[in-house]
């Protein structure tokens, strides 16, 4: 099995719990069979997401160790179910991926790929039957003040997004409540709106956001409250604005939001939930929750990048995803498969995830 560690530089920093992000440090695996790749997976773990980067090394060094695991991956891919492409990989596989959801990413994301080569199709194919042709994404405007959040605004409506990702939480309330409004009246009635908290206010800041943000016809808030604050969520819910639920999710399952009846939205990332297949799944017992998903990156490298715009796919009528993010990155490993044309990102065509595109980066990492 090809195993190769990266660096990419971000174009700018990534404000996390933990401090600023200045890189994203993974490993790309590559199914072999006679010397050459047939599917090829992704692991960038993310703080606060996902398992440490040790800790993901840890976990693949466990799988990589294991006999003949390039036959056993490859037999995965022609044989299993891609809707749980790991239900029968041997537990010299699964157990150290139990608790390592970027590592558990890579290896099914490996698979499914090798998957989709085998037998032709795109890897949206193989999770949907009819999935769509291109997928909707919203823009993400960062905090700044309310001028220049309005200049950002309006030039991602410019260049074609529909739907606006505002950050909120950094500054005081009546900061984000007054760059919100100033967004509204910029970009007019027909741009849906939504403000991202990450968790940074309390109950009775949430309360005030959402009592003033409706008038606004805010689309959604997501995770206006701390991660672990499910009764909080549920409390916000029906007061003129959706609730969306994003962090939740690392710290709480589906089953427990649904129980809860805490959220309108589930916001999922493949990378934290383990991989497209288990993304997928999610998206659509949320559905059945009568819950919408929306599919989001961890500001992942090209291949996991593209196999969230599949899962995206994958899912009817999606709302905008948040997956225009390859200008999160300085450079990535190969030119964006999925580029952002118009507000939307067209699945790409070729078998698996995007054909054999990824397959020469290992030969340009072996040279580093």
């Amino acid at each position: 099995m090809h195993r190769h560690a990266f660096s990419l530089d971000l174009a700018r920093p990534l404000s996390t719990a933990h401090g600023p992000i200045r890189e994203r440090e993974g490993v790309l695996l590559g199914v072999e069979r006679e010397g050459e790749v047939v599917g090829v997976g992704e692991a960038t773990p993310l703080p606060d997401w996902t398992e440490s980067l040790a800790a993901c090394r840890t976990a693949l060094d466990a799988v990589t160790g294991v006999e003949n695991v390039d036959e056993i991956l490859r037999s995965l891919g022609t044989e299993s179910d891609a809707t749980d492409p790991l239900n029968d990989a041997p537990a010299a596989i699964t157990d150290p991926l139990a608790d390592a959801p970027a590592a558990r990413h890579a290896v099914e994301l490996a698979v499914l790929d090798a998957r989709g080569r085998h037998r032709g199709p795109p890897l949206a194919d193989l999770l949907a039957a009819s999935p769509a042709s291109a997928v909707p994404v919203n823009a993400t405007v960062g905090d700044a003040d309310a001028e220049a959040t309005v200049e950002a605004a309006i030039e991602a409506v410019d260049a074609g997004f529909d739907c606006l990702k505002m950050k909120v939480g950094v500054g005081a309330l009546e900061r984000d409540v007054a760059r919100l409004r100033a967004v509204r009246d910029a970009v007019g009635p027909d741009i849906a709106l939504r403000a991202d908290a990450n968790g940074a206010w309390d109950r009775e800041t949430a309360t005030e956001a959402i009592d003033a943000l409706a008038p606004l016809d805010l689309a959604y808030l997501e995770q206006p409250l701390p991660a672990s604050d499910l009764s909080g969520h549920t409390a916000l819910r029906g007061r003129g604005v959706d609730i969306a639920l994003d962090e939740t999710l690392t710290v709480a399952s589906t089953d427990a939001v649904f129980e809860a009846a805490a959220a309108d939205i589930l916001v999922l990332k493949p990378m934290a939930l383990g991989g497209p297949a288990r993304a997928l799944s999610a998206a659509r017992a949320a559905e059945r929750a009568g819950v919408a998903p929306v599919v989001t990156t961890t500001v992942d490298a090209a291949p996991a990048r593209t196999a969230a715009v599949h899962v995206a796919a994958a899912i009817p009528d999606v709302r905008p995803c948040g997956l225009a993010t390859g200008d999160a990155l300085a450079a990535d490993l190969i030119d964006d498969p999925v580029p952002v044309d118009d507000g939307s990102v067209a699945v790409p065509t070729v078998p698996g995830i995007a054909g054999d595109a990824f397959d020469h980066v290992f030969d340009r990492l072996l040279e580093q």
